[in-house]
């Protein structure tokens, strides 16, 4: 019998509440506390669930706690990372470690001396559609990848609050692209070039940030790889990845959540997008914390850590610096 993880979750905003839930049905997860700064929210969610709401440090330090899901806003990622590291606990922590790579790769050097298990919350892994991607250029299905394309197109703009503390685009949105590009492909990112514009929200180019870009990657095989991204479209959440093999090509394509094609003499009428990122990614957020629990309780399952989070982020640092300077950059091997 699995041995059933007690976890606190710190962070009850919209993603701590999406992990709350997932934490509650577990099987193998005892949620036993729930922090956040904003008090009378944490014992709102806590109450949900039957748990108690603490404080973020009773949360890390508590005896009876043995590993912590940080889902609080990403300032405060690094701090508490290093803090549940250092009371001996495992951590699933969600993008990025920081907005700062210098002070991330500070923080994972500092949690390397605790030897305790880590996960870094790109979700997007465990996509079913994207897993059978995977699956295809391990069996060699696909040959040799050559061309990599990659949509990320987010139906509605989030506010402009927290487009002001995202960290910007590349570090928040394509960050996750940049993760599944490595993982896709097992290869590592050498050069990209990116073009960036404030199309939807023109006010983000007075903190310099972007809402509509295109990046071009070339892979250490030589391999090249393309990202679209934008924050709005009029049509729903477009996610898709296309890889071009020497024996092939497999897609994972933009998905609908019900309906059929229609074909008739006046057209084809095909079914809607799902609304919103939300809804067409929501189940990623249970299979990758259910990879983390196994992972923790002995089984071979491969999740996302902290060198992954620190060399997506050194991607994306290379992605604002082309934004800036018009040429393509080098990415930092970490």
């Amino acid at each position: 019998m699995a041995q059933k993880r007690k976890f606190a979750l710190l962070g009850t905003g919209f993603i701590g509440q999406v992990h709350a839930k997932n934490l509650a049905s577990h099987p193998d997860i005892e949620l036993v506390m729930v922090a956040d700064w904003d008090a009378a929210r944490a014992a709102e969610v806590a109450s949900l669930y039957g748990v108690r709401a603490g404080s973020v440090a009773e949360a890390i330090n508590h005896d009876a706690i043995d590993s912590v899901l940080i889902a609080t806003s990403t300032p405060s990622h690094a701090e508490f990372l290093a803090a549940s590291a250092a009371a001996g606990k495992a951590v699933y922590c969600e993008k990025p470690i920081d907005l700062s790579l210098s002070k991330a790769r500070r923080v994972v050097d500092e949690v390397a001396r605790y030897d305790v298990p880590v996960t870094v919350g790109f979700n997007r892994r465990f996509d079913p559609s994207h897993n059978q991607l995977k699956q295809h250029l391990k069996q060699g299905t696909l040959g040799r990848a050559e061309l990599i394309q990659m949509v990320c197109r987010a139906s509605e703009l989030p506010p402009l609050s927290y487009l002001q503390s995202s960290g910007g685009q590349m570090r928040d949105q394509a960050i996750h692209f940049f993760d599944l590009l490595r993982w896709l492909t097992e290869e590592e990112v050498e050069t990209i070039g990116a073009l960036g514009s404030a199309l939807a929200m023109p006010e983000i180019a007075e903190f310099g940030d972007v809402d509509t870009s295109v990046l071009m990657m070339k892979l250490t095989s030589g391999a090249l790889a393309q990202l679209d991204n934008t924050r709005r479209t009029a049509y729903g959440y477009d996610e898709r990845i296309t890889v071009l093999g020497d024996k092939g090509m497999a897609d994972s394509s933009a998905q609908s959540p019900q309906g059929a094609t229609l074909y008739t003499t006046g057209g084809i009428t095909r079914p809607a997008l799902y609304a919103d990122w939300f809804n067409r990614v929501k189940e990623t957020y249970y299979l990758h914390l259910d990879a983390f629990v196994r992972s923790l309780n002995g089984e071979s399952v491969q999740v996302p850590g902290l060198h992954d989070g620190l060399q997506a982020q050194a991607i994306a640092e290379a992605a604002v610096k082309s934004l800036e300077t018009g040429r393509f950059c080098s990415v930092e091997r970490i």
